[in-house]
């Protein structure tokens, strides 16, 4: 794997399909640094591969990703001093650069959240298009719990996914979401037995797509409540407008009048 340190991120590509495991199963996946910069590398990595399709993010052994590794901070020191610990520069150097990188990515994302996606594993999560989770995984905004506002991204992703009311409860309270009811109120897309299976499944399905119309609909639902519903018509005009220029359009056009299952290539 090309990246800085093939140990904490593994990069494994099947056909159009690439998969990256978190891999720091003893510490239940935290982010260091190091991994953080990391799977910044492995995004750029498949991003650069014109043959990836959509992309798989999971976790090694029992966890998703438990978070921020405290010692990232400095805050694994018996006698902390507030002048030594400020997160916000490891924040703007590793952590925001890994959150952009997984929000801009040109192809279709799917989490396989295998076990508990705490504060900015959670984030991670729900970055993804689409979240399908282990009956046994949970999910926590532990930031409270350490004197800390929710990070990388919390503070957008929850009000969209759960409304405001929920978003605040959760993120106040840092209690844990069991994977049931994070489904039941719209946080992700599924529980599954098999999450890495179903998530696989899931990518393969949308690798066989419209590459590109996929990662516009992305973009369009996600700016959606920054416009007013006349100023979103003129963007989804201007959508259109781009990717009627696309091979993929041209195809599925033509397979439609033909009657014939089209063959996307994402281009």
């Amino acid at each position: 794997m090309e990246t800085n340190d093939p140990e904490t991120v593994l990069y494994a590509q099947e056909g159009a399909i690439v998969t990256l495991t978190l891999n720091r199963p003893d510490s239940l996946n935290s982010l260091s640094l190091t991994m953080a910069r990391a799977l910044t590398d492995a995004l750029e990595r498949a991003e650069r591969d014109d043959s990836v399709r959509a992309l798989v993010l999971t976790g090694a052994g029992r966890g998703f990703c438990s978070g921020a590794d405290l010692s990232a901070f400095g805050l694994d020191q018996r006698e902390l001093r507030p002048e030594d610990v400020e997160p916000g520069p490891a924040m703007e150097a590793f952590f925001n650069p890994m959150m952009r990188r997984l929000m801009r990515v040109r192809v279709p994302t799917v989490c396989a959240v295998n076990g508990v996606a705490a504060g900015a594993g959670a984030s991670l999560a729900l970055m993804c298009d689409v979240a399908i989770a282990a009956r046994e995984a949970s999910f926590i905004q532990a930031f409270s719990k350490i004197g800390l506002a929710p990070d990388c991204g919390a503070t957008w992703l929850l009000p969209q996914r759960v409304g405001l009311a929920r978003a605040l409860a959760l993120a106040m309270t840092g209690d844990a979401l069991p994977a049931a009811e994070a489904q039941a109120m719209g946080m992700i897309w599924d529980v599954a037995d098999d999450a890495l299976g179903a998530a696989t499944a899931m990518a393969e399905r949308l690798a066989a797509m419209p590459t590109r119309a996929l990662v516009a609909t992305r973009e369009l639902l996600r700016g959606a409540h920054t416009h007013t519903l006349d100023e979103q018509l003129d963007v989804e005009r201007d959508m259109q407008s781009r990717l009627g220029f696309t091979q993929d359009f041209i195809e599925g056009v033509t397979a439609f009048l033909q009657k014939r299952k089209p063959e996307f290539s994402g281009r």
